[in-house]
């Protein structure tokens, strides 16, 4: 806020007349424009502090009148803007005012032309004031939020108004000089720190029959839902349930169920999605939704109704994502089961009586929307009965077929395709739920017709503008794609009456037609969804003919070529990232179902130098490959005729079979962390960390499992023997002696090796011991000596002999420690201090030879500590008032 004295100083600038009587004692004032100064801009000067005084105060004549005319003044005063550093203060007077309303309803008005002035712009004096300002604008605003508990119609509507024009910035009426206006976003971000959209959720308990006011609510959260901070508020407050339990309330002009369906895809997709879920799974929330999306199905014709439904069932669809969402028991999942198939089978329920879906784009939406939420209903297993009943299989297959001239269904070409597309992929997760119903329908032989079609040379234009049409503009990839998609998904069942079924169509044989056919046409277009192709047929393949030797015997040389084929892809495009190493798999796997075990098949994979292919993959190196590609190795080992194969190959830089084989076994060893020394030799089998002797012992025992379990069995059939009373001939006898002295002798030995670790531990324990109860000892002595050296410290200090008895003994060690022969020419230093009454070491001498003899004169010059060279005068130290140097002496420290 302005300072009397500032506003004065403005004001001598704009006018030229310098004001006296300015003082900066004085309490603060906001600037008012008058009709005499408009032009200028100049402020006049009013006291919010006296307004808030005036307010507060009570029980006085006339009061009311008064606080009335200061609160319009101060509306008069803000017409173009409110300044950010008066904000609290007309927040405040705001709140008293609103106080008051209870007792004094004339406090409505004043209140209404208060919160009306919100909608101005705020003004701002300094760069900075929207930061210095920012914690009690943002309070301010959520003021406003509170106001909504007064039960005041017209003030409810012109908050929620005010916070809309937030939203809506428009520029001040006038210029104030000074001033200019805060930035457009500021009031949004100041509600968001503030937590306005908190109460304004809470405020909806308020107005449960006040039609308009909600209506106005739901528009203010519609705008408060639009950012991420917001939505998070309201989603803690409980916003999702709280709106979706009203979306039925009576309301003649529509707004309420638009924008309610508006807030609700706001708050998930910018705040938590898994609490608004939690928020909407409940039976009160489920059943509005279910009786709002019945309603527009049935009784909605208008392009915004459909558009209303398709939102109602895409939040639906999301909530019945939660398995614990109670969707059946509202009774909302056997609604959309009917609402999704009533067009292909005809049903007398009176919700569908009559009903058409049109080709407009909602309805097909709609449509696919329904086929969608299948999908997620089967999820859940008890859904399982209500798909039964309302014939969803049946439903479905009736997009299985070939195009028909003619419309079908009033669906346009391009629509019926992508419907028909939606189906075929909806029945791969119904349909392994459904089995029966899948057979009673004729399921397969459906599916393998379609496939005929998608294979045939049949004219058809495929429009290939959807999802599920991804690759199939001007062919049939994406309709063989899908149906090659639903026969694994069947065949992976692993039920035998599928299975068996299919192989009677012929299936084996057409699918290996079907994969010549694709690759006599190579399509590099598109490529990803040919290899798709390829991978599914392999995969069908391995499910039919796995344990099944006729069945393999059927896919026979056929099948053998298809899988060589790939195996000879170019390795570099397994990195390409189209889909190569799917394949690879898929070919592996059809190697171990439909080859191996069928010597015919065998035989000819090993002719056509099968083994060498899976050898020069296996030398690539890729470990995703390594143990699929050894363990059909292993297998394939059993046919005497591999080992000729397996040594024939050379790879590059002449490398053999056996050399590979070892080299991955060091790549294994070195993944596993085995050490080994420079020659290779393992050095770490039983270094292992950690263990104590009792593991050791353990591991002893693990060591020789082998054997143990050896002469286990041994032991075993001995007894049996015995038991039986047989005899064993004179050669076997000896032979299970032998072996039955052996498995003894491992036992002995290990229990030897056990004895010795036992006893290694036990010796070495009473070392350990023996170490500790030394350092014991040395620890005893040490303070034993510590305690002597104090006591004879203690003597010498106290005793007058001993002290002098100690001193002796130390002249006479410094004595015999001395060099009695001199050199000639050396000069001799004494140590000794004569008339010093201590016998510990004392510390060196210092003299420093540029102190002025005067300084160090005084009771100490006679002593021996002086050096005999420098001059001394006697007496005390005496005060030298003026020193002058003229070429001092340098100074040496000798020591």
């Amino acid at each position: 806020m302005w300072t009397e004295e500032a506003a004065a100083t403005a004001e001598a600038r704009e006018s030229g007349i310098r004001n006296k009587s300015s003082s900066s004692s004085q309490i603060p004032v906001v600037g008012v424009v008058t009709e005499d100064n408009e032009a200028q801009g100049v402020f006049k000067p009013m006291d919010l502090n006296r307004v808030i005084k005036l307010l507060e105060e009570t029980d006085k004549d006339g009061l009311e009148e008064k606080q009335l005319k200061f609160v319009k003044k101060l509306v008069q005063c803000f017409q173009n803007g409110l300044p950010l550093r008066d904000l609290a203060q007309i927040f405040k007077i705001l709140n008293l005012c609103a106080g008051k309303i209870k007792n004094q309803p004339r406090f409505v008005e004043s209140a209404y032309d208060i919160i009306k002035l919100c909608s101005l712009p705020f003004l701002k004096k300094k760069v900075s004031d929207e930061i210095t300002y920012a914690e009690d604008t943002a309070n301010s605003i959520a003021l406003l939020g509170d106001l909504m508990k007064i039960p005041s119609s017209e003030l409810r509507i012109q908050i929620c108004k005010c916070i809309v024009d937030f939203y809506h910035a428009e520029p001040p009426k006038k210029h104030i000089p000074g001033y200019q206006q805060a930035s457009s976003s500021y009031k949004i971000q100041m509600a968001e720190v503030g937590g306005l959209a908190k109460t304004m959720v809470q405020s909806i308990t308020l107005l449960e029959h006040q039609l308009v006011e909600k209506l106005w609510v739901l528009k203010v959260l519609q705008h408060l839902s639009t950012s991420e901070g917001n939505c998070t508020i309201m989603m803690k407050a409980q916003a999702a349930s709280g709106i979706c339990t009203h979306l039925n309330d009576p309301d003649p002009s529509g707004q309420l169920l638009f924008r309610s369906s508006e807030i609700l895809w706001n708050l998930l997709e910018k705040s938590s999605k898994e609490e608004v879920i939690q928020q909407l799974s409940n039976l009160e929330c489920l059943l509005a939704l279910k009786e709002v999306f019945t309603n527009l199905f049935m009784r909605g014709f208008s392009h915004y109704d459909r558009q209303l439904r398709n939102d109602i069932l895409v939040i639906t669809t999301i909530i019945a994502q939660n398995p614990e969402a109670p969707m059946i028991e509202c009774g909302f999942t056997k609604d959309l089961i009917l609402f999704a198939t009533f067009n292909e089978v005809k049903s007398q329920n009176l919700l569908v009586k009559g009903l058409k879906l049109s080709n407009s784009y909602e309805d097909f939406e709609l449509k696919k929307l329904l086929f969608n939420v299948i999908v997620i209903l089967c999820k859940d297993l008890p859904t399982v009965q209500l798909l039964i009943d309302g014939k969803v299989i049946l439903a479905l297959f009736t997009y299985v077929k070939k195009p028909e001239k003619q419309k079908i269904m009033g669906w346009s070409a391009a629509q019926h395709e992508e419907l028909q597309l939606h189906a075929i992929a909806t029945l791969s997760s119904v349909a392994p739920l459904l089995i029966e119903e899948y057979m009673s329908c004729q399921g397969n032989a459906r599916v393998l017709a379609f496939l005929e079609w998608c294979e045939s040379e049949d004219p058809f234009f495929s429009h290939g503008n959807s999802f599920h049409g991804t690759g199939g503009r001007g062919n049939k990839f994406a309709q063989m794609r899908y149906s090659l998609r639903l026969l694994r998904a069947m065949v992976y069942l692993e039920d035998e009456t599928v299975n068996t079924d299919l192989c009677e169509k012929g299936t084996i044989q057409q699918m290996i037609g079907i994969f010549k056919n694709i690759i006599s046409k190579p399509n590099e277009k598109e490529e990803a969804i040919v290899l798709e192709i390829q991978s599914d047929i392999l995969l069908i393949l391995s499910g039919l003919c796995e344990n099944h030797i006729q069945r393999k015997e059927i896919s026979g040389t056929e099948g053998v070529d298809i899988v060589l084929h790939v195996m000879k892809t170019d390795p570099r495009k397994l990195q390409s990232g189209l889909g190569y190493n799917l394949l690879l798999f898929s070919t592996l796997d059809s190697i171990w179902c439909c080859i191996l075990g069928c010597y015919p098949s065998e035989d000819y994979f090993l002719e056509r130098e099968g083994i060498f292919l899976l050898l020069d993959v296996l030398a690539l190196n890729q470990k995703k490959f390594c143990n699929l590609i050894l363990g059909i190795m292993v297998e394939f080992c059993d046919n005497p005729k591999t080992a000729a194969h397996v040594n024939a190959w050379q790879g590059k830089k002449d490398q053999t079979a056996a050399s590979l084989l070892i080299k991955l076994w060091r790549k294994e060893e070195k993944e596993l962390g085995v050490k080994r020394d420079k020659n290779g030799k393992i050095i770490d089998f039983e270094n292992l960390p950690g263990l104590s002797a009792e593991d050791f012992v353990t591991l002893c025992i693990i060591h020789r499992y082998l054997d143990f379990k050896i002469g286990e069995i041994w032991n075993e059939i001995y007894e049996e023997i015995k038991l039986e009373k047989l005899r064993p001939v004179t050669i076997d006898k000896k032979a299970l002696e032998a072996i039955t002295t052996a498995s003894e002798n491992v036992g002995k030995m290990v229990a030897s090796l056990q004895s010795e670790i036992i006893e290694s531990q036990a010796r070495q324990d009473v070392q350990n011991e023996q170490k500790v109860y030394a350092k014991i000892q040395a620890t005893h002595k040490q303070r034993e000596l510590a305690n002597k050296s104090w006591e004879n410290f203690l003597a010498r200090t106290s005793n007058a002999k001993t002290l002098k008895k100690a001193k002796r003994l130390q002249e006479k060690a410094i004595e015999a420690s001395r060099y009695h022969k001199r050199p000639q020419n050396a000069v001799f230093h004494g140590t000794d201090i004569k008339g010093l009454n201590t016998t510990v070491p004392s510390g060196g001498v210092v003299t420093v030879e540029s102190t002025p003899a005067r300084l160090v004169g005084g009771p100490l010059a006679d002593t021996d500590i002086a050096l005999k060279k420098l001059p001394i005068r006697g007496g005390a130290l005496q005060r030298v008032k003026a020193v002058e140097i003229v070429d001092a002496p340098k100074k040496s420290i000798p020591t």
